[in-house]
């Protein structure tokens, strides 16, 4: 892997590799070597330089002693640090880039790949505004989900299914002017060949599954990645089994959902309270 590739703000891993490479090159010490002095193989060490894997509490505080650190990976092992990203999504946006189909779903707010630019900002500045995160972070998320979103115009564009729950088309992320193009931009979507946009109504109740957002990526090669997220952790999924429920639940969930011509005119009456208020 190329070192550019690397973000130190991407993950944990990403952090901790960048710092192992940079102290080892230091040094001048080959992997084979570090790997010795902890305990451990050489490809292990290349898999934590790389960001693939985040060192165990053991081999965190091997590394400290070698380096002579002051339990720099060790801290950074344990810390929950806020972070731009979620942990596992930079390898989830690198599939994200090359599927042929992506099918999500969200809650509470409007998919990101299908959010407008005023409400990509209003969302990002808030955790700004609650000192959860730094303007720093806030730009980078908002800078890669700009890139993501000039992504679905190659060629050939991915296929894209989103099922949003109404309660997202109803939350009033930036106040209502920004709320009115936010929904006037879905219902442009939702009429396009290469979308097929749902809105899951409140209607469906206990019906609806899910109870976090989810991504299903189906790859040119028909194979199936999945990636969640909770309130503090994101995964890339790759188990066969669970992939198949999401899969199941994914259909389910468009049965629940309202048709192409139902969920355009749906937006659209959602959309006429925003002007009202």
């Amino acid at each position: 892997m190329n070192k550019k590739e690397l973000d130190p703000n991407a993950s944990a891993a990403g952090e901790l590799g960048v710092l192992l490479r940079t102290s080892r090159e230091h040094r001048g010490w080959s992997q084979q070597q570090v790997g010795e002095m902890v305990g451990c193989t050489s490809s292990y060490i290349s898999a934590l330089e790389h960001g693939r894997r985040k060192p165990s509490q053991r081999i965190a505080t091997a590394l400290d002693r070698a380096f002579g650190f002051e339990e720099r990976f060790a801290r950074g092992w344990a810390a929950p640090t806020q972070r731009a990203l979620f942990e596992g999504f930079d390898q989830y946006v690198r599939f994200e880039s090359k599927a042929a189909t992506l099918r999500l779903f969200e809650i509470n707010v409007i998919p990101s790949l299908l959010q407008t630019p005023e409400y990509v900002r209003a969302y990002q500045a808030a955790p700004v505004l609650r000192g959860v995160a730094t303007q720093q972070q806030a730009k980078k998320r908002t800078e890669l989900l700009f890139r993501r979103q000039q992504a679905l115009k190659r060629d050939p564009a991915p296929f894209v299914q989103a099922v949003i729950d109404e309660g997202a088309l109803r939350r009033p992320i930036g106040g209502h002017e920004v709320m009115r193009a936010q929904l006037r931009y879905l219902e442009d979507l939702a009429a396009r060949p290469r979308f097929r946009i749902q809105v899951v109504p409140f209607s469906a109740a206990e019906g609806r599954p899910f109870a976090h957002p989810i991504t299903l990526l189906t790859m040119s090669d028909r194979s199936i990645l999945g990636y969640g997220e909770t309130e503090r952790r994101g995964f890339l999924e790759r188990d066969p089994a669970t992939l198949a429920e999401w899969t199941s639940e994914y259909d389910h969930l468009q049965g629940e959902a309202l048709s192409r011509a139902a969920t355009i005119a749906f937006i659209r009456e959602v959309g006429k309270g925003f002007d009202h208020g």
